[in-house]
């Protein structure tokens, strides 16, 4: 229901709650319209509705319609064109680095491919940081790395400790291996998938031994020097973790690299 008391003659969703009384209002749209484009509500190719329509639609002004916009323009999902309003971008232009397209991304993809790709671009990265690590790791990164592996052993049957022991041996290698960029881009494709379940998948003991093997494999080709040994032992533990995590939809040959 507008300010007026009249709904929206359109057949758009309703607004949600958040439109009342949001602390940021121009963010919060911004969520909701991503949400929308990425499940096809507006589809790409098409134009969002004029401003008036949105702020009707969302119960806020035409400047907070303008400052969501131009957010979804530095996302990549849309592009104001001067005489035919806001189109929609084709999926290639999207920023698959943000936070919100990337999370609504994975919530609409039954197929996994996203989450597929994204463990492959992570097996990429780490691999080659690993090989780094084990050609430059002193003797207390080593150290550090018996010790978690070691330490995942006793927890095997504690998922959630164990995982955080997990995410702190992974870190240690890409912290060793001094490639902030690709440390930084690693830790925030895994921050925005780290609790869901599409990709955390199951976690039983059996899993956790498994995934400890893999540990073990990777620090000792570190403490033994051997760089393609080491790159090749991450490779094949980040595969194999997710494609036990990982459930039965789509095609896991994307994985084939």
């Amino acid at each position: 229901m507008t300010a007026a008391g009249r709904r929206p003659t359109d057949d758009s969703p309703a607004p949600p709650e958040w439109a009342r009384r949001p602390t940021n209002l121009a963010k919060a749209v911004t969520a909701e319209l991503v949400g929308r484009i990425v499940r096809g509500i507006h589809p790409p190719g098409t134009s969002l509705p004029p401003e008036p329509a949105l702020g009707e639609t969302f119960s806020v002004s035409r400047t907070v319609i303008r400052e969501a916009v131009k957010i979804l323009q530095e996302k990549g999902l849309v592009q104001v064109r001067q005489g035919a309003g806001t189109m929609v971008t084709q999926p290639t232009t999207w920023n698959m680095l943000d936070e919100l397209v990337l999370s609504a991304t994975i919530a609409e993809d039954e197929t996994l491919a996203v989450l597929d790709d994204l463990v492959v671009t992570r097996r990429l990265l780490e691999s080659d940081m690993a090989q780094v690590t084990a050609r430059t790791a002193d003797q207390d990164t080593v150290d550090r790395l018996r010790a978690l592996v070691d330490r995942m052993d006793l927890l095997v049957d504690d998922p959630e400790a164990y995982r955080e022991q997990d995410r702190a041996f992974h870190d240690t290698i890409m912290q060793a291996s001094g490639n902030r960029i690709a440390r930084g881009v690693v830790r925030s494709l895994e921050s925005q998938v780290i609790n869901t379940a599409r990709y955390m998948g199951r976690s039983e003991r059996a899993l956790c031994v498994a995934s400890n093997q893999g540990h073990r494999r990777v620090y000792e080709r570190i403490a033994a020097h051997d760089p393609a040994g080491a790159a090749d032992a991450m490779f094949t533990h980040i595969t194999e973790a997710w494609l036990v995590r990982r459930t039965d939809n789509g095609d896991p040959s994307r994985l084939e690299r």
